[in-house]
C-alpha cells in the first residue's frame, strides 16, 4: 500500500470540516476533484472509508483510523522539512503566502525583489484568500504565513498555535466624491449622512467600520455593498456614496472623480504575517518578515501595532 500525502491532507480536512465542499474551500479545489481523490484514497486503502449522510460524510472507523495516522505522518513530514531548513541554514525554502489585493501590489513586489538579490534560494508562492480566511490556512499547515488584518475596534480572533509579526500599520482614509467634504480632515462622523458603499458584516473589513461608526455615533447607510474595493471605489467616483480607504489601497486604487480625507481622530489598522508556532526556528520565514518590514518603512509605515 502507497498512500498519498496529498491525498491524506484531504481526508484531514474532511474529518475537520465535516463536508466535501468545505474541505474543498479550505483547501482550494473543488469539490468535484476532492471526491475523486478521496475515491482513489479509498481504492488505494481498498476499504470504506467513509459514509454519506445526507449533505455530510461521515468516517467509518477505519476512516478515523487512518486519519488519526495521517495526522501524525503529515505533522512529522513538516518537522522534517523544518529540520532540513534549519540543517541547510535555511537559506534555500519554498514558503506559501496568503495575501490579498494590496498587500501583494503594496509590499510584495519591493519585499520579494529585495529577498530574491540577498537570497536567491528563498522562494515564496502566494495565494490570494479573503483576509479573514488567510490565519485558518496558517493553522491548517495549508500556508506557510499569510498576512493578516487587525483594526483598532475589532481586533481578529487569535489562535493559541500562531505567531504574528507586524509589519505595517496603515490608516484608514475617508474617500469621498470630488467635492463632499469641503475640508482635507474630518472626523468619521462627518459622513453620517452621507450613502455608503461598504463591504458585508461578514467580511473583516465590512464589520470593522461598521463597528467605527457606531463607535463614533451613528450607523452608516449603506446603499451599496459590495466586496471588491476596486468596485467601491469605483462606485465613489462616480458619486454613489463614500468608503474608507485604506494606505495601502490608495496605492492600488485611486480612480478619478475622488477625494481622499484624512480621518480624525485616524483609524488604524495592523498589518501583520502570522505564522505557526514551532520549536524548531525558520530563518527563512523570519527573513521574509523582514524583507515586507523593509518594504513597509520604505513606504512611510510603521510596526507600533495598533492593537487594544
Amino acid at each position: 500500500m502507497e498512500l498519498s500525502l496529498h491525498r491524506l491532507r484531504m481526508l484531514r480536512e474532511l474529518r475537520r470540516r465535516g463536508t466535501v465542499t468545505a474541505a474543498a474551500a479550505a483547501l482550494h479545489y473543488t469539490a468535484s476533484a476532492v471526491s475523486q481523490q478521496l475515491a482513489q484514497l479509498e481504492r488505494d486503502v481498498g476499504a470504506k472509508l467513509f459514509e454519506r449522510l445526507g449533505r455530510r460524510v461521515q468516517l467509518t472507523e477505519l476512516g478515523i483510523l487512518l486519519t488519526e495516522h495521517a495526522e501524525e505522518i503529515l505533522g512529522s513530514v513538516e518537522r522534517a522539512t523544518l529540520a532540513l531548513e534549519e540543517a541547510q541554514g535555511s537559506m534555500s525554502a519554498r514558503l506559501t503566502a496568503g495575501v490579498w489585493a494590496s498587500v501583494a501590489s503594496g509590499l510584495l513586489p519591493t519585499a520579494l525583489t529585495a529577498l530574491a538579490a540577498d537570497y536567491p534560494g528563498i522562494q515564496v508562492r502566494t495565494k490570494e484568500l479573503a483576509p479573514e480566511a488567510t490565519a485558518d490556512a496558517v493553522r491548517d499547515g495549508t500556508l506557510d504565513l499569510s498576512f493578516v488584518i487587525d483594526y483598532s475596534d475589532a481586533p481578529m480572533e487569535w489562535s493559541d498555535g500562531l505567531e504574528r509579526a507586524v509589519v505595517a500599520v496603515e490608516r484608514l482614509h475617508a474617500a469621498v466624491p470630488a467635492g463632499a467634504l469641503p475640508s482635507a480632515t474630518a472626523p468619521l462622523d462627518a459622513l453620517a449622512e452621507h450613502p455608503w458603499i461598504l463591504a458585508s458584516p461578514k467580511s473583516h473589513f465590512g464589520r470593522a467600520i461598521r463597528i467605527a461608526c457606531q463607535r463614533h455615533g451613528f450607523q452608516p447607510k449603506i446603499n451599496h455593498e459590495v466586496e471588491e474595493q476596486s468596485t467601491a471605489m469605483a462606485m465613489v467616483g462616480a458619486g454613489l456614496g463614500v468608503t474608507l480607504v485604506s494606505d495601502l489601497g490608495l496605492r492600488l486604487l485611486r480612480p478619478p472623480g475622488i477625494d481622499v480625507v484624512a480621518l480624525a481622530p485616524p483609524l488604524l489598522r495592523t498589518v501583520s504575517i502570522a505564522y505557526r508556532r514551532t520549536e524548531i526556528r525558520r530563518p527563512a520565514l523570519h527573513l521574509v518578515v523582514a524583507a515586507v518590514q523593509d518594504a513597509a518603512a520604505e513606504l512611510g509605515l510603521g510596526t507600533e501595532p495598533a492593537l487594544p
